[in-house]
C-alpha cells in the first residue's frame, strides 16, 4: 500500500509503478553542508599564523612541527597537550573561524554538561589566563556557548594562536616523495599535506599528523544501501543534511511546506518534533518520517522504563505526534529515487514507486569519515566501522554504548603509516558512539607517545558513566525560549526560539 503525504494545495496522489530516472549525473557528489544559520559562519577574531615553511635541503625531519587537522574540540586539546609538553606544531582549520562545523550547529544544546567538555590540558591553559571565565560544571551548554565560552578562548592563547591557520581545506596527506606503493625510506620521509586556500593550494610538511578533522562535512546520502539516490545530487537546493534550524533561521523555508525527514535515529527524531513544533505556529506545515525500518518499535525508546528520562520522553512524544497524525510515518521505506513533479518533489523507494510529493527534504541519517584525502598513506580500518582497526571491535555500536566503550590511546589508533594518528569522531568511523572525553584522552596518550612518553602514553585513564552522557537533547520541547530533542549517542540539540540571527564572533 502506497503512503503519500496529505497535499494541502490538492496535488495529484502520486501513482504506484511510476519509476522516472533522474538526468542527474551519476558521480556521487561530495555532498557538503551549506551553513545552518543567516549565512556565512562569522569570521573568528583569532589571529591566524603564517603558514608553515617548507622543508630545507638536507633538514632534519625531527625539526619538523606535528601537524593537527582540524581546530575543533579535539583537534585544540591536541593542541593544549603539545604545549604542555613543549612539542612544536601547526594547527589547520577549514573553516573561516576555529570549529567551524560546531557553528554550523549554535542553534543546538548538548545533553552534556560542561563537565564533560572541557579537556583537562585546555582547562590549564585557561586557567592560566586570569581573563577565563569558567562556565558552571553542572550547566548543559548550547553549542555556541562551547564555541564562545571555551573554544575561543583556548584558541586565542597565544601559544596555540601562534600556531594557528584557518582556511586551510586538506586535501591530501602523504609521505614526501613517496606513493602508497613505495617503501624505500618511507618512515623517514616528512609527511607531506596539501591544503587549499583563498589564494591556491600550499604545501606543509610535519614529522607526525593528528587528523582530528571529524565527519561534519560528509554526511550520508538519503539512498538506500549507502549511496545517493538517483536525482539526489540534481536537486540538492530542496536537500538538507543534519539538524537545520528549523524553529529560528530557517524557519521560513520549512513554515507551511511539506517536509520529508530521512533517518530513524535521534538527530531525525529531533528535527520531526522540531516540525511538528513548528506546524503549530505554521499550519500548513506538513511532516513525513522516512524510515527503513518496518517495525516502529525501537524509534520510540524505552519510554517511561527508559534510564536516561529525557530520552525516555523524547520517544514518548514523537509516538504521539506519529499517532496524532501530527506527522506521517513511512516505514520500510529505502529511498531509490527523487524527480521533479509539477507541484514539488517525487520521491520513490528502490521498487520504483512513487511513496510521496514534498517540497524539502532533510537528511538526517549519520555521517562517515573523508577518507580521500589519506588515499596515499597505509591505514588499517576496521571493515564496517572505518575505524583504526584495533579500535573497530571496542565501538561497534551493536556491542557498546557511548559509557562502554573501554578506554584507549595511542596504541589502539596506532596504523601502519608511522606516525600517523586518527583522533576525535573521525577514529570512530561510522560508529555513533563517540564521547568528547573519550577523544580528549585519546589526544593525551598520542602527544605524550609523540613527545617520546611511552610510559604516559601506555597509562590510559577514563572513567565514564554507562548511560546519561550519550544523548542529545533536542526534543524535549519547553514552552519559551527553547525546544528540546534528545538523541543518543550524538549531539545534543536544543533549539532557540529568539535572537537566533544576530552574528556571534
Amino acid at each position: 500500500m502506497i503512503q503519500s503525504l496529505p497535499n494541502p494545495r490538492n496535488l495529484i496522489q502520486p501513482q504506484a509503478n511510476v519509476f522516472r530516472p533522474s538526468n542527474a549525473a551519476s558521480t556521487t557528489p561530495q555532498v557538503t553542508r551549506e551553513d545552518q544559520c543567516c549565512g556565512e559562519p562569522q569570521p573568528t577574531t583569532i589571529s591566524p599564523t603564517t603558514d608553515a615553511q617548507p622543508l630545507p635541503v638536507g633538514g632534519d625531519r625531527q625539526s619538523l612541527p606535528i601537524a593537527i587537522i582540524g581546530a575543533g574540540p579535539i583537534g585544540l586539546a591536541a593542541a593544549a597537550n603539545l604545549v604542555e609538553r613543549d612539542q612544536n606544531f601547526i594547527l589547520l582549520e577549514a573553516g573561516p573561524r576555529i570549529a567551524a562545523s560546531i557553528w554550523e550547529w549554535r542553534h543546538v544544546r548538548l545533553f552534556t554538561p560542561w563537565s564533560y567538555l572541557v579537556d583537562p590540558a585546555s582547562k590549564r591553559i585557561l586557567q592560566s589566563n586570569d581573563s577565563w571565565n569558567e562556565p558552571n560544571a553542572d550547566e548543559v551548554p548550547f553549542a555556541k556557548e562551547l564555541v564562545q565560552r571555551y573554544l575561543e578562548p583556548l584558541a586565542s592563547d597565544n601559544r596555540i594562536a601562534s600556531r594557528l591557520s584557518l582556511n586551510r581545506q586538506v586535501t591530501s596527506i602523504s609521505r614526501d616523495g613517496h606513493d602508497r606503493m613505495r617503501d624505500g625510506t618511507r618512515n623517514d620521509a616528512p609527511f607531506l599535506i596539501v591544503a587549499e586556500t583563498p589564494d591556491g593550494p600550499c604545501r606543509f610538511f610535519a614529522r607526525a599528523v593528528i587528523d582530528a578533522s571529524g565527519t561534519w562535512t560528509t554526511p550520508n546520502p538519503m539512498g538506500a544501501g549507502g549511496v545517493e539516490a538517483d536525482g539526489e545530487r540534481q536537486f540538492q537546493t530542496h536537500i538538507r543534511y543534519g539538524m537545520p534550524d528549523v524553529l529560528g533561521c530557517d524557519r521560513n523555508r520549512y513554515a507551511d511546506k511539506r517536509v520529508l525527514v530521512v533517518g530513524s535515529g535521534h538527530s531525525a527524531t529531533g528535527v520531526v518534533l522540531s516540525l511538528v513544533e513548528l506546524a503549530n505556529e505554521a499550519p500548513e506545515t506538513m511532516i513525513a518520517w522516512a524510515v527503513r525500518r518496518t517495525n516502529p518499535a525501537k524509534l520510540w525508546g524505552g519510554g517511561q522504563a527508559d534510564e536516561i528520562e529525557a530520552r525516555g520522553a523524547l520517544g514518548t512524544r514523537v509516538k504521539a505526534a506519529v499517532d496524532d497524525g501530527k506527522a506521517t510515518l513511512l516505514t520500510g521505506f529505502s529511498i531509490g529515487a527523487i524527480n521533479e513533479h509539477p507541484d514539488g518533489l517525487e520521491v520513490f523507494d528502490v521498487h520504483g514507486v512513487s511513496q510521496v510529493i514534498v517540497d524539502e527534504i532533510i537528511v538526517a541519517a549519520g555521517s562517515r569519515p573523508n577518507l580521500n584525502m589519506l588515499r596515499e598513506l597505509r591505514l588499517e580500518l576496521d571493515a564496517s566501522t572505518e575505524a583504526t582497526k584495533p579500535l573497530g571491535p571496542l565501538i561497534d555500536p551493536n556491542q557498546h554504548s557511548c559509557g562502554s566503550v573501554p578506554p584507549h590511546g595511542a596504541k589502539e589508533l596506532t596504523h601502519p603509516e608511522r606516525g600517523f594518528y586518527l583522533a576525535g569522531m573521525k577514529s570512530y568511523g561510522r560508529a555513533p558512539t563517540f564521547l568528547m572525553r573519550t577523544g580528549y584522552e585519546q589526544v593525551r596518550s598520542i602527544a605524550a607517545e609523540l613527545s617520546g612518553d611511552h610510559e604516559a602514553a601506555r597509562k590510559v585513564e577514563l572513567t565514564l558513566p554507562s548511560t546519561g552522557v550519550c544523548s542529545t537533547d533536542l526534543a524535549n520541547q519547553e514552552q519559551g525560549d527553547s525546544c528540546k530533542i534528545t538523541s543518543s549517542c550524538e549531539t545534543n540539540v536544543s533549539i532557540e526560539t529568539s535572537n537566533r540571527c544576530e552574528a556571534n564572533g
